[in-house]
C-alpha cells in the first residue's frame, strides 16, 4: 500500500471511529451525569482528575518517545517496545499504587477515596496502551487503535446502562471503566503481534538513553498538569461560599469540561498521524515537505476550529442541557469560555507536535515552567472568589500562552509562518453559517439538533465557495 493511500485510510478510519466513540462518549456522559447528578458527578470528576495527575506524570514523556525512536532509520523496535513497556509499567504501578494513599489525606468522602482506589487499575491498563499506540501511528494503522477505542467505550456504554438499572453508585461505574480499560488492553496487544515482539525487557543501560530523552518531555508534561488539572483539584479543595456546594461546583465544571475533553481527541488524533511524517521530513533535512505539510495540517485544525468556537457560543447551554440534563444547565456558559482554550489546542497542537519533531523539547520547558507558575497562583488567587469561571479564564490564558510558545520555537527552529489565508476564510464562512442560522430563526434546544447540522453543513459550502477549501486541498493533503 502507498503512503499516500496509508494515510488516506488511517485518516478515514480514525475519523469514522473517532465521530462513533465522540456519539457514544456522549451517551455515556448523558447517563452517568443523569444518574449521579451535579453532587455524585462532581465526586466522579474529583477522582477522574485526582488520578489524571498521577497518570500524568507517569507517562514521563514516553508516549511521544515511542514514535520517535521507533521512526528513526534502522530501529529495533522489539527492544525498543520491550524496555519502553517496561518502564512505563514500573513508573504507573509506582505512581498510580501512590494516588490512593495520598488521597487518604485530602478532605474528600469516603466514596471518593474508594472511587480513587478503583479507577487506578483504569489508569494502569490506560497507561499501557499508550506505548503499542506508538507502534500504530509508526505503521500507519491507527485503525486498529480505533477499532479498540470504539470497543472500549461500546463496553463502557454497557456497563454504566447495566450500573445504574442495578444502581450500584459511582463505585459500580468505576469498576465499568475497569473492565472496559482491560478490553482496549487487550486488544491493543492482540492488534500489536504482527508488528512487533512485545515482550518486558528490563535493559537499564537503555532505560537511561530513553531517560536522557525523554526527561524534557516527562517535565513539561509535569508542568503542563499544573496548568491542566489543578483547577478542578483545587476547585474541589479551597474553601469558598457556595450556594450549591464546592462539589457541586466540581460537577457543573466537570460537566463542560468533559465536553472539552471529547472536543480536543480531534487534534490530538490527527497530529498523532502527523508526527511520524513530520519527523521523518526533518530527519531526511526535507525542510520544504517539512513546512507544506505543517501548513497543511494547520489548515485543517483551523477550518474545525473556528466553527467551533462561534457555534458554541449559541448553542452553548442548550447542548449542555442536551448532553447532561436540564440539571447541568449552569454549565453552558463555563463552556462558552472553554471552548476558546479548546480552540487554541487546536491551533497550537500541530506546533507543540513539530517541536518534537525537530527535537527541540528542551527549549520550550521555560514557557511551561512560566505558565505553570502564572496560573498556579491565578488558581489561589481567583477561583476562592469567582469558582468555576476563574478556573475557565485561566485556563484560556494558559492554552493560549503554550499555543504561542509552541508557534515561536518552531519558527526560531524552522524559519515556518503560516499562511492565515484559510483562517480568514473560514471566518467568513463562520459568519455567513451565524446569518444562516439567524434566518432558521433559533428556538432552544428543541431544534438544536437540526440547527447543529445545517450550520455544519452550511459552514463547509461557504467555505467551498470562498475557496477556503477544495478538491485539490484535500489531495495535496493526502499526498504529504
Amino acid at each position: 500500500m502507498k503512503l499516500s493511500t496509508k494515510i488516506a485510510y488511517n485518516t478515514i478510519i480514525q475519523f469514522i471511529s473517532k465521530f462513533l466513540s465522540t456519539i457514544i462518549g456522549l451517551v455515556i456522559i448523558a447517563i452517568i451525569t443523569r444518574y449521579l447528578g451535579k453532587f455524585g458527578f462532581g465526586e466522579y470528576t474529583a477522582a477522574i482528575t485526582f488520578l489524571s495527575i498521577f497518570g500524568i506524570i507517569a507517562d514521563l514523556g514516553l508516549t511521544l518517545v515511542t514514535v520517535q525512536l521507533i521512526s528513526q532509520p534502522g530501529a529495533d523496535k522489539d527492544k525498543i517496545l520491550g524496555n519502553l513497556l517496561a518502564l512505563r509499567l514500573v513508573s504507573a504501578v509506582l505512581l498510580l499504587g501512590l494516588a490512593p494513599l495520598v488521597a487518604l489525606f485530602f478532605p474528600y468522602s469516603s466514596t471518593v477515596k474508594m472511587a480513587i482506589f478503583v479507577a487506578s487499575f483504569s489508569f494502569l491498563f490506560i497507561a499501557l496502551n499508550q506505548i503499542m499506540v506508538g507502534l500504530f501511528q509508526k505503521e500507519l494503522r491507527m485503525d486498529k487503535v480505533s477499532i479498540a477505542e470504539v470497543a472500549n467505550r461500546i463496553m463502557l456504554l454497557v456497563g454504566v446502562i447495566i450500573i445504574v438499572k442495578t444502581n450500584t453508585g459511582l463505585i459500580g461505574i468505576m469498576f465499568a471503566t475497569v473492565l472496559s480499560s482491560l478490553l482496549s488492553f487487550f486488544l491493543h496487544y492482540i492488534f500489536s503481534l504482527p508488528f512487533a515482539r512485545i515482550r518486558l525487557r528490563f535493559d537499564w543501560s537503555y532505560w537511561k538513553e530513553i531517560m536522557h530523552l525523554s526527561w524534557p518531555l516527562a517535565l513539561t508534561i509535569a508542568l503542563n498538569l499544573i496548568y491542566l488539572k489543578t483547577d478542578t483539584l483545587l476547585l474541589s479543595v479551597i474553601e469558598r461560599p457556595s450556594e450549591i456546594g464546592i462539589i457541586a461546583e466540581v460537577g457543573i465544571y466537570g460537566a463542560a469540561y468533559k465536553v472539552i475533553d471529547v472536543l480536543v481527541t480531534i487534534p490530538f488524533m490527527f497530529a498523532g498521524i502527523i508526527l511520524p511524517l513530520l519527523t521523518a521530513k526533518w530527519a531526511e533535512n526535507d525542510q520544504e515537505n517539512f513546512k507544506q505539510i505543517l501548513q497543511k495540517s494547520f489548515n485543517v485544525m483551523i477550518i474545525l476550529a473556528i466553527p467551533m468556537i462561534v457555534g458554541t457560543q449559541l448553542f452553548a447551554e442548550d447542548i449542555m442541557t442536551l448532553v447532561a440534563g436540564q440539571e447541568f444547565s449552569a454549565s453552558g456558559p463555563i463552556l462558552k469560555y472553554l471552548i476558546f482554550a479548546a480552540g487554541a489546542i487546536f491551533f497550537g497542537n500541530m506546533f507543540a507536535h513539530a517541536v518534537i519533531a525537530i527535537n527541540k523539547q528542551k527549549k520550550i520547558i521555560g514557557a511551561y515552567l512560566f505558565t505553570a507558575i502564572t496560573s498556579l497562583t491565578a488558581y489561589v488567587i481567583l477561583i476562592p472568589k469567582f469558582s468555576y469561571f476563574a478556573a475557565a479564564w485561566i485556563t484560556i490564558y494558559s492554552e493560549v500562552f503554550i499555543a504561542l510558545a509552541s508557534f515561536y520555537i518552531v519558527w526560531k527552529f524552522t524559519k515556518f509562518i503560516p499562511n492565515f489565508l484559510v483562517m480568514l476564510k473560514s471566518l467568513l464562512a463562520s459568519t455567513a453559517m451565524l446569518g444562516l442560522i439567524y434566518i432558521l430563526e433559533y428556538q432552544g434546544i428543541f431544534n438544536l439538533i437540526y440547527l447543529i447540522s445545517s450550520a455544519f453543513v452550511s459552514y463547509f459550502v461557504f467555505l467551498f465557495l470562498f475557496r477556503g477549501i477544495s478538491k485539490e486541498d484535500i489531495l495535496s493533503l493526502i499526498n504529504k
